[in-house]
């Protein structure tokens, strides 16, 4: 059987490795060009963003990469972040925390590595197996009982037994068959923007820490990737769609205020950085017929609750998983129960994501010195010991009743 999959994100290749491991021949489809390989220095000079923000990649995506044997290629990616500092505009540290105790906590259980990276490892694991065209979408969809035709933007026509979602937040595989993406996304009334900037001087100071430079209603992270070059992960409160427009001047009229080395960053902005409002996704339904989404499209938590690539890289291993050895008969059947599988973990962890939003990014003093003091109580020894219990040390129930699912 033949699943033509959109999207070559985490989502996307992990479902592809998962397929051809049930047996299936895949094609992937993805609509970034192909990568030209540039070092982070010249992508930092061009403001370009390669490699994508930085993940903490942990919980029951990390189990799945173990299954796939590939968790000692994602600790060689580690971006070793030793702490998190906080920052008061201006730049005067307020607390940090240490995340030694929590790696520690989770048996090391736990890589912070570019998103980028992460989908170069699952890309590598591929097979021959796996066909992949980049720089085209989805222009059209037709299916029946007996499979799916997709037309692609190219012109060109092809058909599967399968069409999986997996093209994230913006997914044009669900506005084609489960509708417009209004219907489905939930901003959490936030927006955020990222890019890559060189400055050696910058890139020194910041060491092995991500410092996030904290004021009511607005976070800059800085974080560095090389001697000289550094990231930044920008969030603010938000409402309505992001600006089409300046979105350097924009940026710049946020965070230049905020002091430290803040205002050096950001006269490095290019044109065009990375901006997107923060949304959930939430879609009642995740087939309908002989398509099915995975991942962001349909089960996205938001940037601000983290776990999204985690999660997708486990849904795909559920979906594999329920589809090895399904004849095309039971097709459908497989799908649904894919969603029962996974439905309420990502229905609990999207709540999680609501209630977070607001600490995330505090909008009164008050929130705002309870993180602090939080953050500092977290960092001790006997707050690792007391939170080891909750913390993704080992699997998880729902995470072996999952392997339980057809081989």
């Amino acid at each position: 059987m033949k699943a033509i999959i959109v999207g070559a994100g985490p989502a996307g290749l992990a479902t592809a490795w998962w397929l051809r491991r049930a047996g299936w021949e895949c094609l992937l489809i993805e609509h970034r060009p192909p990568a030209v390989p540039i070092s982070l220095s010249e992508g930092a000079a061009r403001g370009a963003l390669p490699g994508g923000y930085a993940i903490d990649f942990f919980g029951p995506g990390y189990d799945t990469v173990e299954r796939m044997d590939l968790d000692e290629q994602l600790h060689e990616r580690d971006l070793v972040l030793q702490g998190v500092q906080l920052r008061a505009p201006g730049g005067r540290p307020t607390s940090r925390l240490d995340l030694a105790p929590v790696r520690g906590a989770i048996d090391g259980r736990w890589v912070s590595l570019l998103r980028g990276d992460l989908e170069t490892v699952l890309h590598n694991a591929l097979d021959e197996g796996v066909e992949v065209r980049q720089g085209l979408s989805v222009q059209h969809v037709q299916q029946d009982t007996f499979g799916v035709r997709v037309e692609l933007t190219d012109g060109t026509v092809e058909h599967g037994d399968l069409l999986v979602g997996a093209d994230g937040v913006h997914s044009r595989v669900r506005e084609l068959v489960f509708g417009p993406q209004e219907r489905y996304r939930r901003p959490l009334g936030a927006h955020t923007a990222a890019f890559l900037f060189e400055d050696p001087e910058v890139a020194t100071e910041l060491g092995h820490d991500m410092h996030l430079v904290e004021a009511l209603g607005a976070q800059a992270g800085l974080y560095r990737l090389s001697e000289s070059v550094g990231a930044t992960f920008f969030t603010h409160r938000a409402d309505g769609p992001v600006p089409t427009r300046d979105l350097r001047g924009h940026l710049r009229r946020i965070y230049d205020r905020m002091g430290w080395c803040l205002p050096r960053v950001m006269a490095l902005c290019p044109d065009h950085p990375f901006y997107d409002s923060v949304d959930q996704v939430v879609v009642p339904h995740w087939s309908r017929g002989r398509t099915v989404l995975v991942g962001d499209s349909c089960q996205a938590v938001s940037l601000m609750a983290g776990q999204g690539a985690s999660i997708a890289v486990f849904a795909a291993e559920v979906l594999g998983r329920e589809l090895t050895g399904v004849p095309a008969s039971k097709i459908t059947n497989a799908l649904k129960s894919y969603q029962q599988r996974l439905g309420p973990t990502v229905a609990a962890k999207q709540r999680g994501g609501r209630w977070s939003a607001s600490w995330f990014l505090p909008n009164s003093t008050t929130q705002l010195l309870m993180r602090r003091h939080l953050f500092r109580a977290a960092s001790s020894p006997l707050a690792a010991r007391l939170a080891r219990p909750f913390l993704p040390r080992s699997r998880s129930r729902f995470d072996q009743d999952v392997q339980s699912s057809p081989q």
